[in-house]
């Protein structure tokens, strides 16, 4: 079990949860680390990028004090999406990549994020490792550096433009004649973004991009595109995007206001990508949570869906070890393999347009022939000693097995456990709702009588 880190890198309620002294002791840590891993080399280089949180001065200070006093050297590119850190890390002599980020959390949340050298996120034993040291600072500054000797911060926010450049450099030809609307989420996409789809041509106008260190994700972006779809609308534009704090994620509106979730953007890319022999073994990797609607639509396209757990980590960890280059979530994180080491918002958006583009279609038509199955999802507040219990209790595996025989064919049934909740969330899915609403109603009964 980790202390600090989650399934994303270090979240919290800023200064309350994720502290200035959380965050220095993880500089300390992270500083040791490098320097253990990387003891040949005098001087060591970690990237180190923000979004829009006001937070994020507070955290960064605290950050760079710990890896400066350990004689880490820090180059800060400023505001930046997640993905431009890993880039940056990956293609400079960086040794890491920080990103101070919450992603889609409120404003009054932040969040820590580090990538490796390679431009991925850290292994489970590093993480681990690095949570240990944390916890055992006074004895790894005992002999810290001093002088001369100390590390360095500099701003480097002209690095930004190699993220950018790189973007624009995976399109070809130009986006000419398209009139798109931006929804920047009043974050890290709200520069790049614009410059971007200006460089390849396209009409646009951008929307919540005048972050204030408190707007950020407040009813814009990829969490709620509603106003987006208004505005598409209003603007007779081709489509509309969305990205969320950080712009790692992407939600799109096709030009009827219409919300096109990331199942239904990789589908798209997908078959863009086999049509140009480009999709490695014809596969795509999603979630559990993917509708069976769109898995039926990849199947009549000769294209294999791949099911991995929830959470993007687990996502990558299928493709690398198939060798899938596209995969992703529902909620638009979607990797592209071939251009990057982790979820790009605003590289798959111009993907996505390139796609559409170059299929002669609209947006709406391209997803058109994806018909979602019937999806019921119910919460099963349960006590939270026994919420990991469900698939060991012998009443509830062996009822969700009868209902599972009958759904054959029919649907489907996915039970799992709220990693932040004491939740039990049941979930059906099948081609008729009554049948699908029945069964949930019954297991989440079940589940709550042997649990509650």
């Amino acid at each position: 079990m980790r202390k600090y880190f989650g399934t994303d890198g270090i979240r919290g309620e800023a200064n309350k949860e994720l502290t200035v002294e959380l965050a220095l002791r993880l500089g300390y840590a992270l500083g040791y680390t490098l320097k253990k891993q990387h003891c040949n080399e005098k001087r060591i280089k970690v990237i180190m990028g923000s979004d829009t949180r006001r937070s994020g001065y507070m955290l960064r200070s605290a950050l760079s004090a710990g890896l400066n006093a350990m004689g880490i050297n820090i180059d800060f590119v400023g505001v930046i999406p997640t993905p431009g850190v890993a880039y940056l890390t990956e293609k400079s002599t960086a040794k890491a990549g920080i990103m101070i980020s919450a992603s889609h959390n409120p404003a009054k949340d932040n969040g820590i994020k580090i990538f490796w050298e390679d431009g991925y996120k850290l292994p489970d034993d590093v993480e681990l490792e690095i949570e240990k040291l944390m916890d055992n600072v006074d004895e790894i500054t005992k002999d810290l550096p001093a002088g001369d000797e100390v590390g360095r911060f500099t701003y480097a926010e002209d690095e930004y433009y190699i993220y950018r450049d790189h973007v624009i450099s995976t399109v070809a030809g130009d986006f000419s004649g398209m009139k798109i609307i931006l929804d920047a989420a009043n974050g890290s996409a709200y520069r790049v973004a614009k410059e971007v789809f200006l460089a390849l041509g396209a009409e646009i106008v951008i929307i919540n991009d005048a972050p204030n260190g408190k707007n950020i994700n407040v009813k814009c972006g990829s969490t709620h595109p509603e106003i987006l779809s208004k505005v598409v609308i209003g603007y007779e534009a081709d489509l509309g995007l969305a990205y969320d704090g950080d712009a790692d994620r992407l939600i799109a509106v096709d030009k009827n206001g219409n919300i096109i979730d990331g199942d239904k953007i990789i589908a798209v890319l997908a078959l863009g990508m086999k049509n140009r022999d480009e999709l490695k073994r014809n596969q795509v990797v999603t979630t559990v949570m993917s509708n069976m609607g769109f898995q039926d639509y990849l199947s009549n396209k000769g294209i294999e869906l791949i099911r991995a757990n929830v959470g993007d980590r687990y996502v990558l960890e299928k493709m690398k070890e198939l060798k899938i280059n596209i995969g992703g979530e529902q909620s638009g994180h979607i990797i592209l393999s071939d251009f990057g080491t982790t979820g790009d918002g605003v590289l798959t958006s111009v993907k996505l347009v390139e796609a559409i583009r170059d299929s002669g279609k609209s947006l709406d038509e391209l997803v058109s022939e994806i018909v979602d199955w019937p999806q019921l999802l119910i919460n099963v507040r349960v006590d939270n000693t026994k919420k990991n219990l469900w698939n060991k209790n012998e009443v509830i595996v062996d009822y969700i097995g009868e209902k599972e025989k009958e759904m054959a064919g029919l649907g489907r049934v996915l039970v799992r456990t709220s990693g932040t909740e004491p939740i039990v969330r049941v979930m059906v899915e099948g081609k008729e709702m009554s049948t699908v609403e029945r069964v949930a109603k019954e297991i989440a009964a079940v589940v709550e009588k042997e649990l509650v």
